[in-house]
């Protein structure tokens, strides 16, 4: 777009966000373009002008549903916005000419929208039915009952009933929800289904016994725009979402009062360490006059994670205007966005995000012609995971070996080249100019007393739904496995919760209801982290987990510090001698001295930390160590296996208490 002058802004957010037309939207991320989204925005643009149908065909970033990729969103002949699951190429046409032309929806791929609504405000036009109980066996059968009573009261071509491919509510058998309006209706019973039809579709009153009153768990801050916006186009950004619109509100404010309401936001840093955000730009802009640095940490490496990759792809002009209100508050001209180079998609779009700021004159001199001057530029990371250290980034933005160096000096007093600096993590950068527009008190006014606002997570492994999910500060692991995500695949016993990436910790089913923040699971042995959460089941051994996540430390070692370079080796050579069935009793007492002189002697995070999946599940799965050292593996995973409901009586082997003092 055009240069981007006061003006235009002034003008935009008067005229505030423009009513949506049609569309048919794409999510094209990483991963939507893994599971065939490009092939299907082809095939969607060339239908669409074959069928001569008039709707703009738009490219997005994801929602975060990464188990429903590719994924299409329509609005088009009348209808609300339907989201689509699991598209195919060879679906489109199919796709097309019913939503377009027919107003009928496709069986298996809606995906219902939110809000739930609490009336009804239209004509129903279409019921979403899905079966949330045990099997799922039922959604065919309420299909064919509510399209008979449709028919029995002449309503069948008023009315559609389709399947759908996710309600998003689980567990509370038969759900039913009505477009328009949302309402949701659930643990349906086969005599309700003349009375929805008379009632709700009839007379279009609300069945106060059957509705669904709860509220919604996830809460959109970060993720706002994902999905929304072309992430390719600078004039999306500006026009739709009010982009840019915070950086003017900053620049007719002094950077005291931006720290000030950033103090009063309570955001603290997402990348891990959870270090107040205004008081690490506070202690940068009170060094020494001079040059100064905003670097934004893009180095995303934990295992299963995909928060900072997602944003960059879907929303980098959101990332980009935080990086500049962060320089303007810390008075940094320069800033670096240290992006893996394993993110080729993400760097693709920064690099254009660059390139429309600077040419609308966002970046450069005089910005907005309140003297502010700031330009930004991207480095890649070679894929070092302990470059996500502070120290370590700095090092490989230099040019040098990306290895920890001591601190104090922080970066905020002595970063890169020498001069103070301020890091923040993609997704505290993405946060920040939503705090600026309503408030820092707005912000506060989610999460706990101590972890304000949101966080979002990448929830993987033996879940249901794999996907992004942002969710309020102090929302319980249980809410987010089970009544985000779907709960367990194939209906398995839940086991445990990985949070904090390779250096975190398990927390087991016990715990599942504790709310997460900072404090609550670092006092379960574990870690926030950037947001990594991997759901495992009763068939997972506790052990090959540790030893799992302990590789990858020892691997990722930069090996600059003893404690971290040998004791990380050492203990790994105890986990596979008790994996293998020949460990001993000692080999416990081993382990927990190692892990103790790794906290305490590591130079770095990494270290520090890399002995958190060992102690969490020696603390909460020792009985699993000691049939490993006792009865071998293959009795182990029989345990295991019997546990989670498996064939099989265990072998007669008797499992002694071993004695391990604490360190």
């Amino acid at each position: 777009m055009n240069a981007v002058t006061p003006a235009v802004l002034e003008d935009i957010a008067r005229r505030g966000r423009p009513a949506p037309g049609d569309f048919v939207r794409v999510q094209l991320d990483t991963g939507g373009i893994a599971a065939g989204a490009t092939e299907v925005f082809d095939c969607l643009r060339e239908t669409v002008a074959a069928q001569q149908l008039g709707l703009p065909v738009c490219r997005v970033g994801s929602h975060g549903r990464a188990w429903a990729d590719p994924v299409v969103e329509i609005r088009a002949a009348g209808l609300a916005p339907v989201l689509y699951g699991q598209v195919t190429a060879e679906l489109v046409p199919e796709l097309l000419t019913a939503h377009v032309r027919e107003r009928r929806l496709l069986d298996d791929h809606v995906i219902a929208t939110g809000p739930r609504g609490t009336t009804i405000p239209a004509p129903v036009a279409h019921l979403l039915v899905r079966d949330t109980g045990p099997g799922e066996g039922k959604t065919q059968f309420f299909q064919f009952s509510f399209a008979e009573e449709l028919k029995r009261r002449g309503l069948a071509d008023r009315v559609q009933v389709v399947r759908a491919l996710d309600l998003g509510i689980y567990d509370e058998g038969v759900v039913v929800q009505l477009l328009p309006g949302g309402i949701t209706y659930t643990n349906v019973l086969a005599p309700d289904v003349a009375r929805i039809i008379e009632r709700s579709v009839q007379q279009q009153q609300v069945l106060d016994d059957l509705l669904w009153k709860l509220p919604e768990l996830q809460v959109r801050i970060v993720l706002r725009n994902c999905g929304e916006i072309d992430p390719e186009e600078l004039g999306d950004y500006v026009e739709r979402v009010e982009g840019y619109q915070a950086l003017h509100r900053v620049l007719a404010l002094t950077p005291e009062q931006v720290i000030a309401e950033m103090k009063v936001s309570g955001l603290r840093g997402r990348g891990g360490a959870g270090f107040p955000t205004w008081m690490k730009w506070d202690f940068t802009r009170k060094q020494p006059p001079g040059q100064r640095y905003i670097i934004c940490n893009g180095d995303e490496g934990d295992p299963g994670a995909f928060m900072d990759r997602s944003v960059l792809e879907s929303d980098p002009h959101s990332v980009l205007e935080g990086m500049m209100i962060a320089g303007y508050a810390i008075g940094a001209t320069q800033g670096y966005l240290y992006i893996r180079a394993e993110y080729p998609k993400a760097v693709e779009r920064v690099e254009r995000a660059l390139q429309q700021a600077r040419a609308a004159g966002l970046l450069g001199k005089n910005i907005l012609g309140r003297g502010f001057d700031f330009d930004a530029k991207i480095r890649l990371g070679a894929g070092a995971f302990v470059c996500g250290e502070e120290t370590a980034l700095i090092a490989s933005i230099e040019g040098r070996r990306g290895s920890p160096s001591p601190r104090p000096p922080y970066p905020s007093v002595r970063g890169l080249w020498g001069r103070p600096t301020a890091i923040n993590n993609v997704e505290t950068l993405a946060g920040v100019p939503a705090i600026i527009l309503r408030g820092g008190a707005w912000y506060a006014g989610y999460g706990t007393a101590t972890t304000r606002g949101t966080k979002v997570f990448a929830v993987t492994g033996k879940v249901k739904q794999a996907q992004l999910v942002e969710v309020p500060m102090g929302t319980t692991l249980r809410q987010i496995v089970f009544d985000i995500c779907g709960g367990v695949s194939e209906d398995r016993e839940i086991k445990a919760v990985q949070t904090g990436g390779p250096s975190g910790g398990v927390i087991p089913d016990q715990h599942l209801d504790t709310p997460v923040a900072y404090e609550t699971l670092q006092a379960l042995g574990s870690i926030m982290g950037s947001g990594g959460m991997i759901v495992m089941d009763k068939t997972d051994s506790m052990v090959d987990v540790a030893k799992f996540f302990l590789k990858f430390c020892v691997d990722e070692s930069c090996g600059k510090c003893a404690p971290c370079r040998i004791g990380g080796y050492q203990m790994l050579q105890v986990l596979d001698r008790i994996s293998r069935g020949r460990g001993a009793a000692e080999d416990i007492v081993t382990l927990r001295r190692i892990c103790l002189a790794m906290q305490k002697g590591s130079l770095c995070g990494l270290g520090q930390t890399a002995p958190n999946p060992v102690l969490s599940t020696l603390r909460y799965f020792d009985d699993e160590y000691r049939a490993y050292i006792e009865g071998g593996p293959s009795y182990a995973r029989k345990m295991a296996r019997t546990a989670a409901g498996g064939v099989g009586e265990p072998a007669p082997v008797v499992v002694t208490p071993v004695a391990v003092p604490s360190p």
